[in-house]
């Protein structure tokens, strides 16, 4: 993964972009990374795995619990999300 400043990144976003379609691209402010610019395919993969991690959590409180233990657990995700 190569690593670029942010104004690198707004001078030569093209170039950039076209490193980002090989490889995640860290984005780099005052020497520390706040952004990584990664592919569509790479975004669209890291969602699947995603939505798969919760649907097996989800799985596994309602077996565990039923739904109660479910809505505690979608609770805590919409705290996550809101954070």
């Amino acid at each position: 993964m190569i690593s670029v400043t942010a104004t690198e990144t707004k001078n030569h976003f093209g170039k950039v972009l076209r490193q980002a379609a090989k490889e995640p691209v860290t984005i780099e402010k005052s020497g520390s990374p706040v952004a990584v610019l990664v592919s569509y395919d790479v975004f669209e993969r890291y969602q699947a795995l995603e939505d798969y991690y919760w649907g097996e959590i989800a799985k596994a409180a309602r077996e565990k619990g039923g739904y109660l233990e479910g809505g505690t657990l979608l609770e805590k995700l919409r705290r996550r999300i809101d954070e």
